[in-house]
């Protein structure tokens, strides 16, 4: 195998994404051969060399795993937590292998979450330019005017740069109205700023679909696998090139 970027091998190998990755190699968590490494950039061979984070050797991951899990409030989407929250991993502790989220959901918010050790289709999934919908249920401490819900779909500044164009539909009305919000892009608290652009504050947010997969019936803190037909449709939408190896086998909780 030819040598890769060491976040690109942390990534495959389940560790984190590649994002979270890179933090790891520059706070000096990662040695190859018996050498720290903190440079980005740095390469290696999976199949040759002895990749290790915290001590603990990587290997390429038997199997593929993809979950989909219906994270509850007040859990922190992280596989650690520095101030000693609850994270989305006390729901996996049966499993040998490692899993990582795919993207975030805040704390205060709860709905479908992906996790995978699939490190291709996590990158693919959250690139900006894969353009996946994200579509979430919002209920907020007040109604947006028609002239603030055309400025919402079309996009607010936000940290120097505007939202990307929006879907958003009032689902129900009353002094604290619910909307249908759908995003192509996973910004950071994203909803809550840009509510909080038009002085609302949101009450409640849940994500209730991602592409084409729908949280369904999921009892907040369950989770289960996806399917075989619903990896290949997503590895097609993401526009990956082969349905690699991936463990079918139902696992729900």
């Amino acid at each position: 195998m030819a040598e890769e970027r060491l976040q690109k091998i942390l990534s495959r190998a389940g560790v984190a994404s590649r994002r979270k990755a890179e933090d790891l190699i520059i706070a000096g968590r990662v040695s190859v051969n018996g050498e720290t490494v903190t440079q980005l950039g740095s390469k290696a061979d999976l199949s040759s060399d002895r990749v290790k984070v915290d001590g603990r050797v990587l290997s390429e991951p038997r199997h593929f795993l993809y979950f989909v899990l219906n994270k509850p409030k007040n859990v922190v989407t992280t596989l650690h937590d520095p101030e000693g929250r609850e994270t989305v991993m006390s729901y996996f502790k049966g499993l040998r292998e490692r899993i990582y989220p795919i993207g975030r959901l805040d704390y205060a918010s709860e709905g479908l979450l992906l996790l995978t050790n699939d490190g291709d289709f996590a990158n693919a999934l959250t690139a900006p330019a894969s353009h996946v919908v994200k579509t979430y249920l919002v209920k907020a401490n007040g109604a947006l005017t028609p002239e603030q819900e055309e400025q919402f779909r079309t996009g607010i500044p936000m940290h120097g740069r505007r939202t990307a164009p929006a879907g958003l539909k009032l689902i129900k009305k009353g002094e604290n109205p619910w909307y249908e919000v759908r995003l192509v892009e996973g910004r950071q608290n994203q909803i809550r700023i840009m509510f909080k652009h038009f002085n609302l504050l949101v009450e409640k947010l849940k994500r209730v679909k991602i592409g084409f997969l729908e949280i369904g019936t999921l009892k907040p803190g369950a989770y289960r696998t996806l399917t075989n037909a619903e990896v290949a449709r997503f590895r097609r939408l993401l526009k990956l090139e082969h349905d690699g190896d991936f463990d079918d086998r139902p696992r729900n909780h």
